[in-house]
């Protein structure tokens, strides 16, 4: 009876976890069942994983929930544990956790798409279909429903759709839905255009966009590619990091609204106030809305106070510039914002660019520049300098920081080679800079009497950033820093001690 009891209990512990595994619609794959798996099959998406990885653990769900919609459709979904089948990870270049890779009869391609089950679904869907897929009168009400943003295109025999229709759904399948519709009796068109026509189907707004007449008459990908772009996204939307790619995808600026999520009332009125503006502007500049509580960080970034809400900034991404309204003394009103847009569209208003204090001497061996000293320091051509650009809470920048003020020592008796060091999170990098930084630390050499900065890429010990000065170093005279001993190392790993915060 005891050793009963303990059976019992024993099933009882392990029948979640083999409910888990009965239930799971993803096939967990290994070395020998990967082939029999995935190779034959039309179209499948595997995952790469470890089963200690955070990114891992937060795609799981999302991944089951994609899954089981996505077998409805003939779609595999697949995970191979990388701590368990090494070898087949590394066959198929799998150098971070999660990897994503659409199968297609066995010819793997990066997925990428978003990692949330909704996105997935919809990735996958896009994946399963002709870049054009035909549409009849049976599923045109089921097909221009089946996705947030779906295009169709009406022709017939005496009107064909333009060839640059199909040219520019080959290109952007992965992004949008796209049918042609060619029967004899048309269904009802929103706006009943005049063959050929386009429409945009969408979940939003007013639900459809018609390409006019005149705009098909002198269609391109390029033309189509605009009017695709102008409509896919709503007129002024929440932003968050799920959809944030999406609006980066648009190269337009971007014009955000910080609001308190707890003044809804408030922020909800001011979003209907400003959507006459949103469309007024549109296809020139997006409008999104955002929780100026949950993403303040963001909002600093952008040159906000950070302390007053509701805000108003416009980020243009492709130029790394920020706009923050400060006419009206920061005051967010439909009139003020249509005002400001009016001067930013027309260039008049600057850029703001962040800077701390400029130094009042420079006592240190590592020149401490920012944003308001920039031509200061790079107007002079006759020395040659090597700036690092650091955020305070990167890990390689902490490690990186005894060796560069080392550095700097170094070069200390030498005044035409300076050791500059910039907190890129209290200056903004000017747009007269030739380059953006994209992450921490970068490091740029300016020789002197040249304008193009070299990168350095190398290791960060302290022999190699002296080699690499001396090897680029332009400037005549002053002493070289050659025989360093050699005894300052550093071991490069990956930053775990980055701030925990929300970003887009």
């Amino acid at each position: 009876m005891k050793i009963s009891s303990k059976l019992t209990l024993a099933l009882a512990a392990l029948l979640p976890a083999l409910t888990s595994v009965v239930a799971s619609d993803v096939y967990d794959l290994s070395q020998d069942t990967f082939k029999g798996e995935v190779i034959g099959e039309d179209l499948a998406l595997v995952e790469f994983f470890a089963p200690w990885c955070g990114h891992c653990k937060n795609l799981a769900p999302h991944y089951e929930e994609a899954a089981t919609e996505l077998q409805k459709k003939g779609i595999k979904l697949a995970k191979v544990d990388c701590t368990e089948h090494a070898d087949l990870c590394q066959e198929y270049g799998v150098n971070g956790y999660p990897t994503l890779k659409v199968f297609r009869n066995g010819t793997p391609t990066d997925y990428t798409g978003p990692r949330k089950a909704d996105g997935i679904i919809s990735y996958m869907i896009k994946q399963s279909l002709p870049a054009v897929s035909d549409v009849t009168s049976d599923s045109h009400a089921e097909f221009i429903k089946s996705d947030k943003v779906v295009l169709v295109a009406y022709g017939d025999a005496s009107h064909p759709i333009p060839s640059a229709y199909s040219e520019f759904a080959s290109g952007a399948r992965d992004n949008y839905l796209f049918g042609q519709y060619t029967d004899s009796s048309l269904p009802s068109i929103p706006e009943s255009p005049s063959l050929p026509a386009i429409v945009l189907y969408k979940s939003f707004d007013e639900g459809y966009s018609v390409l006019s007449a005149s705009e098909i008459a002198k269609l391109d990908s390029a033309s189509l590619s605009d009017f695709v772009k102008t409509n896919s996204v709503p007129l002024l939307d929440e932003i968050s990091p799920e959809n944030f790619g999406t609006y980066a995808e648009q190269n337009l600026p971007i014009a955000y609204l910080f609001a308190d999520p707890a003044e809804s009332e408030s922020r909800d009125k001011l979003i209907e106030e400003l959507k006459p503006i949103a469309k007024e502007f549109k296809g020139k500049i997006n409008f999104v809305f955002i929780d100026a509580i949950k993403f303040i960080d963001h909002g600093k970034s952008l040159n906000l106070p950070g302390d007053s809400w509701p805000a108003f900034v416009v980020q243009d991404l492709a130029l790394q510039t920020k706009y923050p309204l400060q006419e009206n003394n920061g005051k967010v009103t439909p009139k003020a914002v249509k005002s400001f847009l009016e001067k930013f569209v027309k260039g008049d208003i600057p850029a703001s660019i962040k800077s701390a204090p400029i130094p009042t001497k420079q006592s240190d061996p590592v020149y401490k520049l920012v944003a308001d000293d920039w031509e200061n320091l790079f107007g002079n051509q006759d020395k040659d300098i090597f700036a690092e650009f650091f955020a305070p809470w990167c890990g390689h920048c902490q490690r990186l920081a005894p060796i560069w003020d080392t550095l700097a020592e170094k070069y200390a008796s030498n005044s035409n080679i300076v050791i500059a060091q910039m907190d890129a999170t209290e200056n903004d990098i000017p747009p007269a800079a030739p380059f953006k930084v994209q992450g921490f630390p970068t490091l740029k050499f300016r020789p002197a009497g040249q304008s193009e900065f070299v990168d350095y890429n190398g290791d960060r010990s302290l022999d190699s950033l002296v080699e690499f000065v001396e090897t680029h170093r332009k400037s005549t005279g002053g002493e070289s820093a050659s025989g360093s001993n050699g005894d300052v190392d550093e071991e490069v790993f990956d930053d775990e001690d980055a701030p925990e915060h929300d970003e887009l």
